[in-house]
């Protein structure tokens, strides 16, 4: 890239908030859109750009689990709790950076997930010749003063602009900045940290898709420019175990009591191993076998629910949505319809998804073939996920 400055770029994703006004059952950092977390897809952005050496994030606390499940497989080079305001969290980020200091640093909010790699370009070159620097874009609304909804004078719009981030600054420099905040009123961000300390703060073009998600209108608006360019895709899994000794089953994640068990390396859950076939079926990513072989004594005894949320972080990694799971479990017995409603749960906890999206049948061959003979038991499961065309 040109216009690097010589050094070490690392990234902080502050991510302590609550989110509180997109409405949810979470913040609005871990809701997913287009099945990936708002997070995740920051972090891919940052992680992405060649010029940065590593991913940092700030976390609220008690969101350690919603940060784990939202990141799947991606690693941040530091997980740090945050404070009881943003600039406490910033600065409990930078102090755990500053262990292995970089020469800049990008600060950037967990929600604003759509960061275009020539934004991250121009503020890094910004760096070259100013301590710090933002991305802004002009302000083109009408602005005018309003007393218990009262439209009062306008305000000129000229010399204003909206500041987004990331922002970019030397590393050094806002750490000090930080250190040594004296302000009264708390700052809503790192340039007004830095102005007060006298550092210098340029301002470079944004983007429109750097816009923060704050409600519930704009995270329902995100989700669907990203369906746009969506497809379906379906995935087909099959399994099959024979009956061994043993006084109970393994099956979608539940220990059922039965007269015998299915022998396998794993646990043998048939119904967890043809989800996580189907489920890698809609990327093209081999089966289960590819990706936890048998012959590994490490998956000896394993719980299958292991195997089906790693093929579900692979989906999630791909920008896939799990849409439906369609399970049909084939046996004499033991009986499925006493608990098919805990095995939906438990699959959809498992995956992260609305029961509603979890269809689990049981049949049998009517007497005929293996499991007509209580040989074993097989299963069959279909799933459709939107994913990014490819």
């Amino acid at each position: 890239m040109e216009n690097r400055p010589e050094g070490r770029i690392a990234a902080l994703i502050v991510a302590g908030g609550t989110g509180t006004r997109a409405g949810g059952d979470m913040p609005k950092q871990y809701r997913r859109i287009g099945g990936v977390a708002v997070i995740a897809r920051a972090f891919d952005a940052l992680a992405a750009h060649p010029a940065i050496h590593g991913v940092h994030i700030v976390v609220g606390a008690g969101q350690e689990q919603l940060l784990d499940a939202a990141l799947g497989e991606r690693r941040p080079a530091t997980i740090t709790p945050g404070g009881a305001t943003r600039r406490a969290s910033v600065r409990a980020g930078l102090e755990a950076i500053a262990v292995v200091p970089p020469t800049h640093v990008l600060i950037h909010d967990a929600a604003r997930p759509f960061l275009p790699g020539a934004v991250i370009d121009r503020l890094i070159a910004a760096l070259d010749a100013t301590p710090g620097a933002v991305p802004t874009l002009p302000v083109v609304d009408t602005l005018v003063r309003v007393d218990s909804a009262a439209l009062g004078d306008t305000v000129s719009r000229d010399g204003l602009a909206r500041v987004q981030t990331p922002q970019a600054f030397r590393f050094e420099a806002i750490l000090a900045a930080h250190r040594d905040w004296s302000g009264t009123a708390e700052p809503t961000d790192d340039a007004q940290v830095a102005r007060q300390a006298g550092l210098a703060v340029t301002a470079v073009p944004g983007d429109a898709m750097l816009d923060k998600l704050t409600h519930e209108a704009d995270l329902v608006a995100a989700d669907a420019r990203l369906a746009r360019s969506m497809t379906s895709r379906t995935g087909m899994g099959f399994d099959v175990h024979a009956f061994a000794e043993g006084d109970h089953v393994m099956l979608c994640g539940l220990r059922i009591p039965h007269a015998q068990a299915l022998a396998g390396h794993s646990d043998a859950d048939v119904g967890l191993h043809a989800i996580t076939d189907a489920l890698l079926g809609t990327i093209a990513d081999g089966d289960i076998g590819s990706h936890f072989p048998p012959s590994d004594p490490r998956w000896r005894g394993a719980d299958s629910a292991t195997f089906l949320r790693h093929a579900a972080d692979l989906v999630a990694a791909q920008g896939g949505t799990i849409d439906h799971i369609d399970l049909t479990i084939i046996c004499e017995a033991p009986k499925v319809g006493p608990h098919r409603d805990a095995m939906r749960g438990r699959v959809a906890d498992i995956l992260g998804v609305p029961i509603g999206r979890v269809s689990i049948k049981a049949t049998t061959t009517e007497r005929l073939g293996f499991t007509g003979r209580g040989e074993g038991m097989a299963a069959q499961a279909v799933v459709n996920v939107r994913a990014p065309v490819a």
